[in-house]
């Protein structure tokens, strides 16, 4: 066991270093887990925000910057395809995370709200204390949630107790009559803000109507006219500006206390900063809106506002004529202008634009909004369960970390929910906290492990400031910072629309004229008689079935003729076995450009452009923006928008998923590179289930062009019947056809599928095999063009080729691997039904291939 803090930082250097933890805290730090203290609930607090739909922490106490670290437990962790089988096992744990992602009515929920609620006399008394303790009359009174109707506001007779009421809140009552608010009203002469917002009065409509949603847009119009037609000085209604607002209403904005807002007089020469976000405004007052009466404002934010009472170029001679301005939020697209480097040109004096340097905006051309967008909350249907909700409102609670030894990084991410006081943590580009997870080992083992995640001030918190952190720390506009923030957020969708038709049209536009290669084939290697070439292999396949008298083996890669290996053959593995010049190797130079997906994608795309035959794909390290812009449009035009994510260099479909959800698609590639590609949501079934089809192509030269198909080929089908139903996407053996890695395997020869899929589709497959030959060829062809340094002429390679067949017959290319897995083709004989058909011996696979590669034979493949 780790017993002292020199212990510690010698087992956990790594981790702390990672973690980001000051080293004035790991002494703190280890302490806390070694006396297992969660003392956070000493400093924070949580408190229910945005009308019930979240939660957010404040600081309880003071909090200078790197003064303490706490310890934030885990409420969840899980392997994503997994999730959605633990809540059903767990429902306590689904009524938990239901309370902290406020989607279900749990008693731990209810408990957040106080039972303790002043009564409406006790509120009005608590008022008038506090305004005479200031020295003067009550101006201001809050009555919100009181359950007063419209008796009980009479019998309060407000008018008459406080004559000189500037703002009134009777927000979420029982108010239901029209007559007795403007009853109220008319007696209020100083009135300037009222809140009746959540009153049966300002919804309710006629009994009988037919066009509910116009009488709900005329019944409000019409009650705010009655009310400023009855409260002729009102400047705020309902959080919203009146058309008559003043000096009042702005100092309120600029955050004024209101006991100094009555004094204003002249101008307003101590405002700096003004909110005005979704405040209704139709126009920019010029009586007020210029610089003699605000001479120093420098920060103003009119995001969310319609602006559509005056001329844009009025609006922008407004901006333009405050002097200090230098910080301006403006909703992207919107009346000023649909991109932020349009903005940013036409204000060249501001320094801030949505909070991000306009200078850089000018320099690099971001042109949307990253700062201060409107947060994004999940949406459902009324018949979603709580299991349903809380696997959409997951991906805005979910961090996630891979667990790794000294051997091998784990393959399948770890995702995570923090507890109650973590998850209550909400986003801000200027965060004043930071959260990392972190591993601690109590006896210095990975055995031993236990997740937290650690939270520490990075800046100082006063007591009822609201704590935040980044949700994308360290990720810049490099890695399109921007564009994942839509995972949170509900970011310009113009903009991603925008990005994804150009990308399309280039796309469309694109096409290389491939050169004709009739080339004379290549020599045979072998060119002295009798002599015997030997093979170095680590490939058990391999060692067990070629027998061709041609090839021997030998246990020295250096003596070897052929080096046939699985490892990749780099300059470092070359110099540290001395391997020679003239050795032949199973791999070509720059093969990654069509077995890595992402270098596949884009060789495709660059060398055909957008061909049928190649599902949309999107690298997400570099397309993310076109892709949710894709995403959008297919949205508007109501197309299906399933689409399946995929590690760019991982097989056996590990850490790839399949969804229809933008936040989750968003955040996925935040598990390791990914290509998001659009899914065949209608693929061709075989007896109801899935399948696709494993061709094995045999490259002998690329200069002169020589490619050959196998006539071995294969099914792999699903295990499920087919389905599109929401439960079945984390369904493996439903969406998947892998299952030669510990799943139970049906096999189906070839020559048997064939004949029993024709029959079931009436489809000749002779049609569909001559569209396959023709899309490998174009893959090959197109690669080698745009990539003449493949060629080597002491190259030769298989590669395995997975091809997928809509429900009308046509092939769709999935991938490309090296060095394929051939069991099936070296434990199955099958009929050569598209050939001559003679039988093909399982034993005789790696005869065929080496001899076709190596001697020039063409038995039992084809050229391409």
């Amino acid at each position: 066991m780790i017993t002292s803090l020199e212990e510690f930082i010698q087992a956990h250097g790594v981790l702390l270093a990672s973690a980001g933890v000051p080293s004035s805290l790991h002494a703190q730090l280890f302490q806390k887990l070694s006396s297992q203290v969660f003392d956070s609930g000493d400093f924070f607090q949580i408190e229910v925000c945005e009308n019930g739909k979240q939660r957010k922490l404040l600081a309880s106490t003071h909090l200078s910057k790197q003064s303490h670290i706490f310890l934030i437990d885990h409420a969840w962790s899980f392997r994503l395809p997994d999730a959605r089988a633990q809540l059903r096992e767990h429902p306590r744990l689904m009524e938990r995370l239901g309370a902290m992602m406020c989607i279900s009515d749990s008693a731990e929920e209810r408990e957040c709200v106080s039972d303790e609620k002043l009564t409406v006399e006790d509120a009005i008394i608590a008022a008038e204390a506090e305004a005479k303790e200031l020295g003067h009359e009550l101006y201001w009174l809050e009555l919100d949630e009181s359950e007063i109707d419209d008796e009980k506001l009479k019998s309060l007779d407000l008018p008459g107790r406080f004559p000189n009421l500037i703002g009134l809140s009777l927000w979420g009552n029982k108010l239901n009559s029209e007559v007795t608010v403007r009853q109220l009203l008319e007696s209020l002469h100083n009135l300037k803000a009222l809140w009746i917002n959540e009153n049966p009065v300002t919804v309710k409509g006629f009994v009988i109507m037919v066009i509910v949603m116009f009488h709900y847009c005329y019944r409000g119009a019409a009650l705010k006219e009655a009310i400023l037609l009855s409260a002729p000085h009102l400047e705020l209604y309902n959080s919203q500006l009146t058309d008559r607002y003043g000096k009042w209403a702005i100092a309120f904005c600029a955050g004024i206390p209101w006991a100094k807002i009555s004094s204003i007089e002249g101008n307003l020469n101590d405002v700096e900063s003004v909110d005005l976000s979704d405040r209704g405004i139709d126009c920019l007052n010029p009586k007020i809106f210029n610089p003699i009466e605000i001479p120093f404002l420098s920060v103003l934010n009119l995001k969310g506002n319609p602006l559509n009472g005056q001329t844009k170029s009025n609006v922008l001679e407004t901006l333009k004529s405050f002097p200090n301005l230098q910080s301006l939020e403006v909703t992207i697209p919107g009346p000023l202008g649909t991109t932020l480097i349009e903005i940013a040109e036409l204000l060249p004096n501001l320094l801030m634009l949505n909070g991000v340097d306009a200078a850089k905006v000018m320099e690099h051309g971001e042109n949307f909004i990253v700062g201060n967008l409107e947060q994004r909350f999940p949406e459902f249907s009324p018949n979603d369960s709580t299991e349903e909700r809380i696997l959409h409102a997951m991906w805005a609670y979910m961090m996630t970390y891979r667990l790794c030894d000294e051997e091998k990084l784990d393959e399948t991410p770890i995702w995570y929910i923090m507890d109650e006081l973590g998850s209550a943590l909400r986003h801000s580009d200027n965060p004043n906290f930071r959260v990392s997870p972190f591993m601690y080992m109590p006896d210095g083992s990975l055995q031993s492990a236990i997740s937290y995640s650690l939270l520490w001030p990075v800046k100082d918190a006063d007591k009822g400031d609201e704590c935040t952190r980044d949700f994308l720390f360290g990720f810049g506009e490099d890695k399109q910072r921007s564009a994942r923030l839509t995972a949170w957020f509900h970011t310009p969708m113009d903009y991603f629309e925008k990005i994804y038709r150009e990308s399309r049209r280039r796309l469309e536009n694109t096409h290389t004229n491939i050169s004709s290669y009739n080339a004379p084939a290549t020599e045979r290697i072998m060119k002295v008689p009798d002599r015997v070439l030997t093979v170095y292999t680590d490939l058990p396949q391999v060692l067990e079935t070629l027998k061709r008298s041609e090839f021997t083996f030998c246990d020295d890669p250096v003596a070897a003729d052929i080096l046939w290996i699985s490892t990749q053959i780099d300059d470092d593995l070359t110099r540290a076995l001395g391997l020679r010049d003239d050795q032949f190797i199973n791999q070509f130079p720059y093969e990654a450009c069509i077995v890595m997906k992402h270098h596949l994608a884009k060789t495709i795309q660059q060398a055909h452009g957008a061909p049928y035959w190649f599902q949309t794909t999107y690298d997400m390290e570099t397309e993310m923006s076109a892709f949710i812009g894709d995403y959008y449009v297919r949205k508007k035009e109501g197309k299906d928008n399933l689409w399946i994510m995929k590690p760019w260099n991982m097989a056996r479909t590990i850490d790839t998923s399949i969804t229809d959800y933008l936040p989750a698609l968003i955040r996925l590639a935040e598990t390791g590179p990914k290509i998001c590609q659009k899914y065949v949501e209608h693929p061709a079934l075989f007896e109801g289930k899935k399948f696709d089809l494993r061709y094995v192509v045999l490259l002998r030269s690329l200069d002169p062009f020589e490619l050959f198909l196998s006539d071995v080929f294969w099914t792999r089908i699903s295990n499920n019947k087919y389905t599109l139903d929401r439960e079945s996407l984390s369904e493996y053996e439903t969406h998947f056809t892998v299952m030669n890695y510990g799943r139970k395997l049906v096999h189906v020869n070839t020559h048997d599928f064939i004949p029993a899929f024709e029959k079931e589709h009436s489809v000749d497959w002779r049609n569909i095999h001559e569209k396959v030959r023709h899309m490998l060829r174009a893959v090959f062809e197109g690669a080698f063009e745009l990539h003449p340094e493949m060629h080597s002429s002491r190259a030769r390679a298989i590669y395995g080729v997975d091809v997928l067949l809509t429900d009308t017959y046509e092939p769709r290319l999935l991938e490309i691997t090296y060095c394929p897995d051939c069991t099936r083709a070296c434990k199955y004989d099958v009929i050569n039904v598209l050939g001559n058909g003679n039988m093909i011996k399982a034993t005789e696979f790696f005869d065929d291939v080496f001899g076709c590669l190596f001697l020039n034979s063409e038995r039992n493949v084809s050229r391409l």
